[in-house]
Formats: structure tokens, sequence, C-alpha cells
């Protein structure tokens, strides 16, 4: 089995954002040593390929249907316009997640 991570940030069902959320791309670069500048920018929900697992960050957003076959919510505090160690620590509170769902994910093969 494969797994393949893909994290979208759904601001408006219609509309993506210019850009990801800059510190967000600091924060991603200083822990992980990764450019999202070079590899990632902002999708509409119809630009993504069907996909079996959503996972929503919760923030207070209510997030647009997305057909799949397990749907989880993390129900995380959006660390937009905090300070930097807050944009950390919800990065590492999303890696532990995503880390342990992909372990139940190998595991329920």
């Amino acid at each position: 089995m494969s797994v393949f991570l893909t994290l979208v940030k759904i601001a408006d069902r219609t509309q993506a954002k210019d850009q990801i959320n800059p510190d967000a791309v600091c924060v991603v670069k200083r822990l992980y040593g990764i450019d999202m500048t070079q590899t990632q920018r902002p999708k509409l929900l119809t630009e993504l390929p069907p996909v079996d697992v959503v996972i929503t960050m919760g923030c207070g957003v209510k997030c647009p249907c997305l057909p799949c076959t397990l749907r989880e919510d993390r129900a995380l505090e959006d660390p937009t316009e905090k300070s930097d160690a807050e944009f950390e620590k919800t990065a590492k509170t999303i890696e532990r997640k995503i880390m342990r769902l992909k372990s139940s994910l190998i595991n329920a093969e």
C-alpha cells in the first residue's frame, strides 16, 4: 500500500488562495526542510484526484463534502496570526496524527 498525503486548505469552495500561508511555509521549511513554494500551491477541490481518506483539521471551518471511504476531523486550533511556536506546535501535532493514521492504514491491510 502506498500512502499519498496531500494537505489542502479550503478557504472558499470556488476560489483558491493566491499563496500558501507564509507562516506555514516557513515552519515546514524549518522543521522538515521542505520548501512548499517549490512543490505546492493552493488547490480547488475540483483539482484533486479521487481520495480514500479525508482528514479535516477543524479550525472552526466547515469543510465542503469530498467523497471518501474514511473521514476524520482533528479539531485543531487554527494557528493563523499566532506565533511561530504555535505554528510549530500545530505542525508537530499534525505530524504525530498522520503517522498514527499511516500506521493504522498499513496495519489494516
